[in-house]
């Protein structure tokens, strides 16, 4: 295990909670309003600490956990068919542990897939929720309209079988180069930010993204043959499965029917290529522009409208009682808060101090 890369300000711990070992950042004062962080897939609490030291002083008590399967959290398998469910229930069990009643909650990408279903599943911990280019409430690929509909029964084209292998290889072994399109580095500068960016952080950053667990039940996730286009499906196990619409069929119900329903902050960068409309990492896009073979067509793929399902979801949330913004940050990608730190508070601020 490599040594936790810290900046001054920041507390790191191990939090033994009821359902495992957890590693946590945390700044501020224990006993002021909490915020909690949620990171997203291939990263890790590390990439909130910047924004923690900019709320120090102002009355909060920051806490930012890895999630189970990533960062410094004890090693445990991900039960995929609850979905988000099983990091909800590690946050929650959490939040309980150090005595947090309710919370400001801000989940990035798979983050705010773990938002959604803590505001279903406690809404009254939750005081307000910023989701950052959130996953779609309806998942990751093998949905393609509003309602979410899936493209096959099967729910072909998600999962764990969709992940670039050598990619995976590459967070197995630990890979810090920069030789191929591939590299987690790479991939971190290429679709985390709009491209020209670097981050002051790059090492740190990339020290914790490779905390990741990978293996047959760990990171991406087990699959299995599938006769509709591409040819899998998705298995039980890892994260990328839990996103998978065969275990989100009733996401979006769910937090519809939250009561009460917390006011919601949704930032996004105007060049995300990961959370899109046309997502370069959904396979539906990828086919469509001839990377993967054997594509059927729009008319039966279409990429996933990731972006315009999660509006018309806010849409009704607003419509049955809650409240939502929608607020884009130009020049950003990926990781607004990150690419522009001074913006990205002012919005949130305003948002939790409403």
């Amino acid at each position: 295990m490599s040594e936790i890369p810290v900046l001054p300000g920041i507390t790191s711990t191990m939090v033994d909670t009821p359902r495992l070992r957890q590693h946590v950042l945390t700044c501020g004062a224990q006993g002021d309003e909490a915020i909690v962080f949620i990171h997203g897939n291939f990263s890790a609490a590390t990439y909130w600490e910047e924004l923690m030291l900019a709320l120090h002083g102002r009355g909060y008590y920051c806490i930012a956990p890895d999630l189970r399967g990533y960062g410094w959290t004890e090693d445990v398998v991900i039960d995929a068919t609850r979905g988000y469910r099983g990091w909800a229930d590690d946050v929650y069990s959490l939040l309980q542990t150090l005595g947090v009643d309710r919370a400001h909650l801000v989940g990035w990408s798979m983050g705010g897939g773990v938002v959604y279903r803590l505001i279903a599943d406690h809404p009254e911990m939750v005081i307000t929720a910023t989701l950052q280019a959130p996953v779609s409430p309806y998942g990751f690929g093998g949905t393609k309209d509003l309602d979410g509909s899936a493209c096959f029964e099967d729910a072909a084209g998600s999962g764990g079988g969709v992940v670039n292998t050598d990619f995976v290889e590459r967070i197995k072994n630990g890979d810090r180069s920069g030789d191929s399109p591939n590299s987690p580095r790479n991939i971190i500068n290429a679709f985390y930010y709009k491209p020209g960016f670097t981050a002051a952080r790059e090492e740190d950053f990339l020290t914790a993204a490779l905390q990741e667990k990978v293996g047959a039940d760990r990171y991406p996730g087990d699959f299995v043959p599938a006769a509709n286009w591409p040819g899998v499906g998705p298995g039980v196990y890892g994260p990328v499965n839990c996103w998978s619409p065969k275990y989100l069929r009733d996401e979006a119900a769910d937090l519809l029917a939250a009561e009460p329903k917390p006011p919601v902050l949704w930032i996004r960068g105007d060049h995300d290529m990961i959370v899109s409309n046309n997502s370069m990492f959904d396979l539906a896009t990828l086919g469509k522009l001839g990377y993967v073979p054997g594509y059927p067509g729009e008319d039966v793929v279409p990429p996933q409208p990731m972006i315009d399902q999660t509006r018309a979801v806010f849409e009704q949330y607003a419509a049955r009682g809650g409240s939502y913004e929608e607020v884009v940050l130009a020049d950003t990608a990926h990781s607004p808060h990150i690419e522009k730190p001074e913006e990205w508070l002012s919005v949130f601020l305003r948002h939790i101090q409403r």
